[in-house]
């Protein structure tokens, strides 16, 4: 069975469309309409095989060969079973034609039956039985033939004045060959069939594979995204709430202010929550709510850095070069890096009078640098007190851009984040 795998990319009037709907396409209305209907297919093969062998009833009923007639309308009948029974079907059709070829010599496309039953065996089984079975079937019949000249079949034999043995030699090559041939050509089209059925079947199994690698890609990019979002949101607005609790009694205004600015971080943490839960709609309108904003530049830059400021972070910000692209995944890389990095700070951090983020563009290259000159960060690494996922986190959205994210403590004790990523021809903006 090809699983209905949805393809993506397709031409117009395929999208969304399953590799078993394609390949049914492309059997054209006759066939996908007997393909649907097997049984029918079963009744038109057999019907297919009185027609070939009508000739041969004919002359066999008219000379009396009433036994001959009855085993080809046996072997049409079995015809009906050639799905479930292939190879017992060859085997009986090899016999009994053999049997109506002794009964009623040089009758016409006698040997009809083994292009069918031979295809069906060629279709569900392997290339090397299918092979074994034609020489099987073929030789009794064709060895009947090409031996004609000292067997039962010598009597019935036209006379020819001039040369009768000649005719005789001739015209039984002749028929032993015709039934080889015919019988391996039925069997190579069913060979064909299997390998073009693979076919289908490896690419179904390749695309729902991909479809399973895009999905867990998907989840892991929502998961990172998740992760951002409620690290920073959470540790700003505790920050926050803290910082509240202890000046709104010494200074109201001041109080405040900051517990504005943890309003404002939840609702911005909401709607960033909303816009990452989005694609995981199935419906485009939903989604089209949700666009996604560029982040590393602009007011939404900019608010981050307020952000950690309200919190009480002394963050220095700097950009040197070339204005960042204005494409918005690696605008939200840069964005979330910097987020993590001084989400890192805030958390863990100690004893600071200063955080330096600089942004630099040279060419085709963006790098990221976050520096505290506080303490607190190497012990977080050595101790084991932080989950690790935000600089794993970080490390795959680096990678994107074949990037790379280093972190470690510096001379003077502080913590530093760097990050480089590389701009491509497709996603960079020159």
């Amino acid at each position: 069975m090809i699983e209905a795998v949805p393809v993506k990319n397709a031409p117009a009037g395929l999208a969304g469309a399953s590799l078993a709907d394609i390949a049914a396409r492309r059997r054209g209305r006759l066939r996908r309409y007997l393909h649907r209907h097997p049984r029918l297919m079963d009744v038109v093969v057999t019907g297919c095989y009185l027609l070939l062998v009508t000739p041969t009833m004919v002359d066999a009923v008219r000379g009396g060969g009433w036994l001959a007639t009855g085993l080809l309308v046996a072997v049409a009948l079995s015809l009906l079973f050639r799905r479930s029974h292939p190879v017992a079907l060859v085997a009986f059709i090899a016999a009994v034609e053999v049997a109506v070829t002794l009964l009623h010599p040089w009758g016409s496309n006698v040997s009809a039956g083994l292009w069918f039953s031979l295809y069906a065996v060629a279709v569900v089984h392997t290339r090397r039985f299918a092979l074994v079975t034609l020489a099987l079937a073929t030789a009794p019949l064709a060895l009947l033939y090409f031996f004609a000249a000292v067997g039962p079949l010598e009597r019935e034999l036209p006379a020819h004045a001039s040369s009768p043995q000649e005719f005789q030699l001739i015209s039984s090559i002749a028929a032993g060959t015709s039934i080889a041939l015919s019988n391996i050509v039925a069997t190579g089209i069913g060979i064909s069939v299997r390998q073009r059925r693979e076919h289908e079947q490896e690419v179904a199994a390749w695309a729902a594979q991909a479809a399973s690698l895009g999905s867990v890609n998907e989840r892991n990019r929502i998961a990172r995204e998740m992760h951002d979002i409620v690290a920073h949101s959470l540790t700003v607005m505790v920050t926050l709430s803290d910082g509240a609790a202890v000046v709104v009694k010494k200074d109201p205004d001041r109080a405040a202010e900051v517990l504005a600015e943890l309003s404002r971080t939840g609702r911005m943490a909401l709607a960033d929550m909303r816009r990452v839960l989005g694609v995981l709609r199935d419906d485009a309108s939903a989604a089209g709510q949700a666009p996604r904003q560029p982040l590393a530049s602009g007011d939404s830059f900019a608010k981050l850095l307020d952000g950690f400021r309200t919190a009480g972070l002394p963050v220095h910000y700097s950009h040197t070069g070339p204005a960042l692209p204005t494409d918005a995944a690696f605008q939200l890389t840069v964005y979330r890096i910097v987020q993590e990095s001084l989400t890192n700070v805030l958390r863990y951090g100690r004893a600071l009078s200063r955080v330096d983020v600089t942004v630099r563009r040279d060419g085709s290259m963006v790098s990221i640098e976050v520096v505290d000159d506080g303490r607190g960060a190497a012990e977080t690494a050595a101790g084991g007190l932080g989950s690790g996922h935000g600089l794993t986190g970080m490390k795959e959205r680096a990678g994107i851009y074949g990037g790379t994210v280093e972190a470690g403590r510096t001379v003077n004790g502080g913590w530093r984040v760097r990050a480089v990523l590389t701009l491509n021809g497709n996603k960079g903006e020159k």
